[in-house]
């Protein structure tokens, strides 16, 4: 007997629950085709059960819009009696008899609440959300003015002030909100900045925010020179701008003022150089390495100052030879004064890299890194670096086999890791140069899942490459003598490379390698820091080649060389567009886009920011 009833409640609820759901739903069904008559009868039945606002504000409509405009007021004038703290259900009735032409009547209610408030912040808060909520700003703004007197500095209202100033357009009032709030306590900094990071435009060039928050920050630096506060926001403005000169001035500022020994300039340092401004980001090494033996900062300035030119010669190819030569002995000096051991194995490296790659010195760079292979206390993803970049100088001298050795080794210690990809994949390359395609491909094969983005894309770059060109002529040479090239431009024998892709144009007019020999003779004139004709090459490629698999790559590189090398943003910026617009699916859209809306950020805060 206890089951069977059992079985029956289980089965009532059931049957109530399913019928509530399809009220709703025919309920919202009618509502939203305005069949408010439809609707009416739903919303009654669900307003029975479940007494909840969004029931509540549906079934009040839909009685107005039938007209039943009596049983609409006997339900606001119930809500009322039973929630008589809940202002939303009054702030309702007053707008009720607004509609109806009673304007006394609903100015009676507003004035009631505003003069019923008490010094509670939950009310304020809420009696002003209701009045924002209905538009009523005037009465919005006279509670939040009520609500300051009576909560005095317990529960300031900024936010409310700020929101309310900013929706009607007072931004120098709203900004004023903002910033008292860092007098009231100076921990707001952080949400404060998230708030104005969305409040102000910084790609608009002629924001108005920015300027106010700008002229703002000033005159509180100037009115209060010992807070840092306000200091650290202007900072943070001008970063967000990425106007590095002014952060800088800012930043030094403060660093003596706090006595931070150097601490907030580095720290903008890596900023800048994160930013590729690299002239403010050795002023600011520069500075922490002025002040000596008493910043703790001090080595670690100096390796940054040092890896900022590195990046300068290596990424930007931005140096003469008197220029590297002084570069070079900086990274000796800075090796002989603090010893070569584990903490200053990444100095030992990228002076290897400069010697090799670009100061003729494999033999030097090489006994270096060999020498470094013994350095005690290296841990093993340190040795790992040094074989990398032992094997990178052998491809570089010639010596290709010895640099497979190395890479095979890392790969084996480091199978799951992103340096062993790397390894596995430029071990495939070496096997690749020297003809083997198909056990370079079987080993791009497996790089091509399960990797790093960026290795995972290089590796189907070099799959495909062989996949569409390898077997198309009998005796495979045009292949072979396309990564012959290949192997040459990575040693920097830039004319013998150009031999051989020359001798496949003339012997195989027309081949498939067409664009990519286009695309490496311009890597090739990067590689020589020679940007106009490298820029000839890909426009050549773009020219012939425009609807083949590597436009999207010649694009990258063109707006990558206007931007980084030529320094034209705007022709940088034209490049990026196309991806995003004529290549959507390309590998490169995330980072075209994000390097487009930059550009137009810096471009459009040029002015007015000095």
């Amino acid at each position: 007997m206890r089951s069977i009833v059992f079985f029956l409640f289980i089965s009532m609820n059931f049957l109530s629950h399913s019928q509530d759901g399809g009220d709703q739903q025919l309920a919202q069904y009618y509502f939203q085709n305005e069949e408010y008559d439809k609707a009416l009868m739903y919303y009654e039945r669900l307003f029975d059960k479940d007494q909840s606002k969004f029931n509540f504000t549906r079934y009040l409509e839909c009685l107005v819009q039938t007209g039943d405009l009596k049983t609409a007021e006997k339900t606001l004038k119930k809500q009322i009696r039973q929630h008589p703290s809940d202002s939303e259900y009054k702030i309702n009735l007053a707008t009720f008899y607004e509609d109806r032409g009673n304007q006394d009547y609903a100015a009676s209610i507003y004035e009631d609440l505003i003069q019923d408030l008490n010094a509670s912040a939950r009310n304020v808060v809420d009696l002003y959300n209701s009045f924002k909520a209905k538009n009523k700003n005037d009465y919005a703004l006279r509670t939040l003015q009520k609500g300051r007197k009576l909560l005095k500095n317990n529960y300031p209202l900024h936010f409310q002030f700020a929101e309310y100033y900013g929706s009607i357009g007072e931004t120098e009032k709203m900004i004023n909100e903002y910033l008292d709030l860092l007098d009231y306590h100076s921990n707001y900094g952080s949400s404060l900045k998230n708030i104005l990071g969305r409040q102000i435009n910084f790609e608009d060039e002629n924001s108005k925010e920015y300027e106010l928050l700008k002229i703002a920050l000033i005159e509180r630096i100037q009115k209060q020179p010992n807070s840092t506060v306000y200091a650290d926001m202007l900072t943070w403005l001008f970063i967000q701008k990425q106007n590095f000169n002014a952060a800088f001035v800012q930043i030094k500022a403060m660093d003596k003022r706090n006595k931070s020994n150097g601490q907030l300039v580095f720290d903008l340092g890596n900023i800048c150089r994160e930013n590729n401004d690299f002239g403010v980001a050795k002023k600011c090494y520069q500075y922490v390495i002025e002040l000596g033996e008493e910043s703790p900062y001090l080595l670690r300035a100096q390796n940054a100052i040092l890896n900022v030119r590195f990046l300068e010669i290596t990424v930007f190819r931005s140096f003469n030879q008197e220029e590297l030569n002084e570069t070079i002995l900086s990274y000796e000096t800075a090796l002989n004064s603090y010893g070569e051991n584990n903490r200053t194995i990444p100095l030992i490296l990228e002076l290897s890299h400069i010697q090799a790659f670009y100061g003729k010195m494999s033999s030097n760079a090489i006994a270096r890194l060999e020498n470094a292979l013994n350095i005690q206390g290296a841990t093993d993803m340190q040795k790992a670096q040094i074989k990398m970049k032992l094997a990178d100088i052998h491809v570089l001298h010639g010596d290709v086999w010895e640099a497979s050795l190395l890479y095979m080794q890392v790969d084996e210690d480091f199978k799951y890791e992103n340096i062993g990809h790397e390894a596995k994949f430029k071990n495939a390359r070496i096997f690749y140069y020297d003809g083997e395609f198909n056990f370079a491909q079987s080993q791009l094969d497996i790089l091509k899942q399960g990797t790093s983005q960026l290795i995972a894309n290089d590796a189907m770059k070099l799959s495909l490459l062989i996949t569409e060109n390898f077997g198309l002529d009998s005796n495979y040479q045009a292949m072979y003598w396309f990564a012959q090239g290949d192997l040459l431009t990575e040693q920097h024998q830039y004319s013998n490379a150009f031999k051989y892709f020359d001798s496949i144009q003339k012997t195989y007019p027309g081949h498939s390698l067409g664009d990519d020999i286009l695309f490496k003779k311009s890597h090739a004139k990067q590689l020589e820091g020679n940007w106009t004709e490298a820029i000839t090459f890909l426009e050549e490629l773009l020219d012939v080649y425009g609807s083949d698999i590597l436009a999207d790559d010649a694009l990258f590189e063109l707006g990558n060389i206007y931007e980084n090398h030529l320094l034209n943003s705007d022709k940088a910026g034209e490049y990026y567009k196309k991806i995003l617009f004529e290549h959507k699916d390309s590998l490169y859209t995330a980072e075209a886009r994000k390097r487009y809306q930059n550009i137009k950020k810096i471009s459009q805060s040029n002015s007015g920011l000095q």
